[in-house]
């Protein structure tokens, strides 16, 4: 088995609930400008980021989508979720912006220690 390395940024809560769903996308965005490989995964209510129509927040919130689309020029392309999270959800992969990719619920762990670091929002 390899070593992990990396960094994986972990977000649970929805867009517009909480500042922590933007919090986390600074962080990742923050570390791959100093040359961290980083990917993202979205859990829970975190997911709802990803659905491909994406509304915009509160009067005064910025909206996540625009950030989500620029995550590729930051070499930012590792954008995941869980089939269980889907489910609970009731989402199909088809809502969902085209460059995510679903890791299944058991294989979480191992998806998880594949990374030097994880910090969850």
């Amino acid at each position: 088995m390899s070593e992990p390395s990396g960094l994986l940024v972990i977000i649970r809560h929805a867009p517009y609930a909480t500042n922590l769903l933007r919090e986390g996308l600074d962080t990742a965005l923050v570390a791959a400008a100093f040359g961290q490989s980083v990917d993202l995964l979205f859990l829970g209510q975190g997911a709802m980021a990803l659905l491909d129509e994406q509304g915009e927040g509160a009067p005064g919130q910025k909206a996540t989508r625009p950030t989500l689309d620029m995550l590729e020029m930051y070499d930012i392309e590792g954008l995941w979720t869980s089939q269980e999270t889907l489910q609970v959800l009731g989402l199909k992969p088809s809502c969902l912006m085209g460059n995510v990719r679903i890791v299944d619920a058991q294989g979480l762990p191992d998806f998880i220690a594949t990374y030097s670091q994880v910090l969850n929002f």
